[in-house]
């Protein structure tokens, strides 16, 4: 049954409610509160009882017919709303307005928020990443792109006057969790980004006019971005129905600030995560994250993603990371102290919004507790930026919030004794009333003479007096107990004094648990005058945090602090790629170290070597030092000479775009010509293989015009592995071109990697060799020799090549083989020692009989 189907004129009053809101909220689901559960009808129901298996029941609805229903449990709906949400839907959450004891007719409901990919405030959001909800403005002439984290209460902005091609770059860079776009916006587009890379992406149009959020925006000058904000600000007010309040000012962005990195060199260099589990460990940043906050772990990898150009910055960064090296015994204090910081940033969204519960303020406590020792620390290592301790605030929340505080707020034990007059004088009045209940049931017991009597209470009918039924008869008349409820085995009576009491018992904790409610309302405004300053301090924490996770990698690992130059030449001595030598060391292996020497005058490396020799992981090692450096970290070499970076292009693995239908060469194509369009002189450029995916003489002579472009044009500093050794001898009319190789050792048709850079280029391809280290059939890799032969023209007949079967022998082959097994066992059957001279001669001749008729 569909909404649509049915008239509404039938339906009761309550459906009549839902659907009146589910018309305002046609791409959402709601979960319409009734009770204890939250409930779905027609098709949102169908849907989730099937995304999260659920029963699919029904409900009279008026109808002659059940209405589609199913149903999950308030207490427990985060579990199922995260599915939900994870699945890309959005859900409207409807609660009761008002209390259905106050009001006789139907209860209020109405959506207090909607919950979207990108607008959750709850806990199950991963607490070490960003989760940002894009606001993506087409002009005419241009595109604003503005975002946020509602959880952090970020927001930044930038324009794009650039191609489409380049929009899609920077949605791609930033990793959002949703978008919203206005309706000019190309079609096209948006279908790539939600069909190809699975983002959710709403149309909306609506601008916000209110100025309550102006200061977010107030101090940009560009019209362009004061519009994107207030799209962005137009949906999250509209989906969150809440205090946004903890929103900062927007942040313009700046790409000259930092090394840009694409989508394919973030994911070619596993910077966040792996190729081919798409998982953090083993990541760089698996191996850097030693933060202690997850506001520091966010930092990182917003860092990772974005490392900066500024000289000045990152040699700050470099000098305070030395600082704690020196004083070791500081830093231990301070990463103590770190470990008792919570998350200020997303704490201070909940404060502002209003879901947060007194765990939380608790959490704010203890992050509070340790701010005056931090700065103590910070000042005696004479790092620059100051923060707040709000040793006021502690005290507030010291005082008032009781340590074993529930999660929700309705069932009292928030605040602490001794903290507000009233509320004790209540506590002592319920305590009071119920020592008395216990004394009563003493006395009654004497007075009766029933041993078994107790008192009891339940919700329904309050407190009681309990009698078996063979007791009954004992009760006499004077005693004043009248009959409240009869069960199987016994009976229950209530008194008039019981009923006094339990008047006064039930009226004083209800009114304890709503003047505790109220006062934790108040602390929780008295919290929000400071969000502001605590989002400071969180910043700053954030950034220590991270510099004391780069200072404890640095001494684990044995990394050294770089120089940067303004010249134009690397100098990189025993460099080593971080993530590879710890799962080296591991398995007990050593990690080989390899220089990286490029001059002023030297702008390409032309890497040859086999195979499983380490071209790319010497590539990679480069690129990943060079972020490593810009981010303010120490690198993993011995010594470190290099230029800031502006941008780095990586083409590395052969891959095709299944879902775009592109092919290996076609991708490799387009991402060489993304780097020959966007590199300039200060950009690195690593090129592994280029022209693999097409013919042997297509690819190279691409390749060759690939690398006179990058020589004659850009200038960037390249390194280009290959297989085509033709081209090694462009260093002959390419003057900043040099040839380098990886070694490896072949002996006895046996091939050893030395994993070992050495100036020059390799005579001869290894392709074989490592055929044969893969286990290939004996047979296929004699055969692919005899082949190569042929190619190569080395001193062997022609012959007529035709097809042949690479996994089986044929009858002559056998033959062959039979042949060379008859020899070797001659061979093994006799005794040298004990044979005459011309016995020898004799077999010798034999042997050389049967090798001329094998040849025949």
């Amino acid at each position: 049954m569909k909404r649509s189907e049915v008239d509404r004129n039938k339906l009761s009053p309550m459906m009549q409610q839902y659907l009146e809101i589910k018309d305002n909220y046609e791409d959402t689901i709601i979960f319409f509160r009734l009770g204890d559960f939250y409930e779905m009808f027609f098709e949102d129901a169908v849907t989730v009882s099937h995304e999260l298996e659920l029963t699919l029941t029904g409900r009279n609805a008026g109808l002659e017919e059940r209405v589609p229903m199913c149903g999950v449990p308030a207490k427990a709906y985060e579990g199922y709303l995260e599915k939900l949400i994870d699945k890309g839907y959005k859900v409207a959450i409807v609660e009761q307005l008002e209390d259905p004891k106050t009001t006789k007719d139907m209860v209020k409901r109405d959506v207090i928020q909607v919950v979207t990919k990108g607008t959750r405030l709850d806990t199950a959001i991963d607490a070490k990443s960003n989760n940002f909800l894009a606001s993506l403005y087409a002009f005419d002439y241009c595109y604003v792109l503005s975002y946020s984290d509602i959880s952090t209460g970020e927001v930044y902005v930038l324009v794009e006057e650039g191609s489409e091609d380049d929009l899609l770059r920077d949605i791609l860079r930033h990793n959002f969790t949703e978008m919203i776009a206005n309706t000019k916006m190309n079609r096209e587009l948006i279908n790539t980004l939600r069909t190809n890379y699975h983002l959710v992406v709403t149309f909306y149009d609506e601008l916000y006019d209110q100025d309550d959020y102006e200061y977010i925006y107030k101090d940009l000058k560009d019209v362009r971005e004061i519009t994107g904000i207030k799209h962005l600000l137009s949906y999250l007010t509209t989906t969150k129905k809440g205090d946004l309040s903890h929103l900062q000012q927007a942040k313009v962005e700046s790409k000259k600030a930092h090394l840009l990195l694409d989508n394919n060199t973030k994911r070619n260099l596993e910077l966040t995560e792996t190729v081919r589990l798409r998982e953090r460990t083993f990541s760089l940043l698996w191996l850097l994250d030693k933060n202690k906050t997850a506001m520091g772990s966010r930092l990182l990898k917003q860092n990772l993603e974005s490392p900066l150009t500024n000289i000045k910055e990152i040699e700050a960064r470099y000098d305070f990371v030395d600082k704690l090296r020196v004083e070791f015994i500081l830093r231990d204090d301070l990463k103590s102290n770190l470990d008792h910081v919570y998350d200020l940033e997303r704490l201070a969204g909940r404060i502002c919004y209003g879901n947060l519960n007194a765990r939380d303020l608790l959490q704010l406590k203890s992050s509070l507790k340790v701010l005056p020792e931090i700065k103590k620390i910070l000042k005696e290592l004479n790092y620059k930026k100051e923060f707040e301790t709000f040793e006021e605030l502690y005290s507030l929340l010291d005082s008032s919030i009781n340590e074993d505080a529930p999660l929700t707020l309705k069932e009292g034990s928030l605040i602490k004794d001794g903290y507000n007059e009233e509320l004790d004088e209540l506590r002592k009045l319920s305590s009071g009333s119920k020592d008395f209940i216990l004394e009563l049931e003493q006395k009654e017991k004497e007075r009766t003479g029933i041993k078994n009597l107790k008192v009891g209470f339940n919700k329904v009918f309050g407190y009681y007096i309990e009698v078996s039924k063979g007791q009954v008869k004992e009760l006499k008349e004077e005693y004043g107990y009248e009959r409240k409820q009869t069960l199987s085995n016994c009976e229950r009576f209530i008194t008039p004094l019981l009923k006094e009491k339990e008047n006064i018992i039930l009226g004083a904790e209800e009114k304890i648990i709503n003047l505790e409610y109220q006062l934790f309302m108040n602390i929780r405004q008295v919290v929000k005058r400071y969000i502001n300053e605590l989002q400071k301090t969180a910043a700053v924490i954030a950034e220590v945090d991270m510099l004391q996770s780069f200072s404890t990698v640095a001494d684990l690992y044995n990394y050294v602090r770089p120089t940067i130059t303004k010249a134009h030449d690397v100098e990189i001595i025993e460099s080593r790629h971080p993530v590879i030598e710890q799962v080296m060391k591991k398995e007990n292996k050593k990690y080989i170290a390899n220089d990286i020497r490029m001059d002023e005058d030297t702008t390409i490396l032309l890497i040859t070597g086999p195979n499983m020799a380490g071209k790319s992981t010497y590539m990679r090692q480069f690129a990943i030092t060079v972020i490593m450096a810009q981010i303010g970290c120490f690198v993993p070499c011995k010594s470190c000479k290099m230029p800031i970076f502006d941008k780095i292009f990586t083409r590395i693995g052969a891959s095709d775009d299944l879902v775009s239908g592109e092919s290996t060469f076609m991708v490799e194509m387009k991402e060489a010509n993304l780097a020959l369009k966007e590199a300039t002189k200060n950009s690195l450029i690593l090129f592994d293989e280029l022209g693999r995916g097409t013919a042997t003489y297509d690819g190279m002579s691409l390749a060759q015009a690939i690398l006179e472009y990058i020589h004659d044009k850009i200038g960037a500093k390249t390194l280009f592995s290959t297989h085509y050794h033709e081209l090694t001898t462009l260093a002959n009319t390419l003057h900043h071109l040099v040839n380098i190789h990886v070694s490896a050792v072949e002996e006895e048709g046996k091939l050893t990697f030395l994993h070992k850079i050495k100036l020059g280029s390799v005579d001869k391809s290894y392709g074989l060799n490592v055929a044969s280290l893969a286990h290939l059939p004996d047979s296929l890799i004699k055969r692919a020799k005899e082949i190569l032969d042929v190619y190569e023209n080395k001193n062997v007949k022609e012959r007529e090549f035709t097809q042949t079967s690479l996994f089986s022998l044929d009858e002559e082959e056998i033959k062959e083989e039979e042949k060379t097994n008859e020899i070797e066992e001659a061979i093994k059957e006799i005794d040298p020692l004990n044979m005459t001279p011309l016995n020898a001669l004799n077999f010798l001749y034999e042997l050389k009989e049967k090798l001329v008729n094998k040849d025949k």
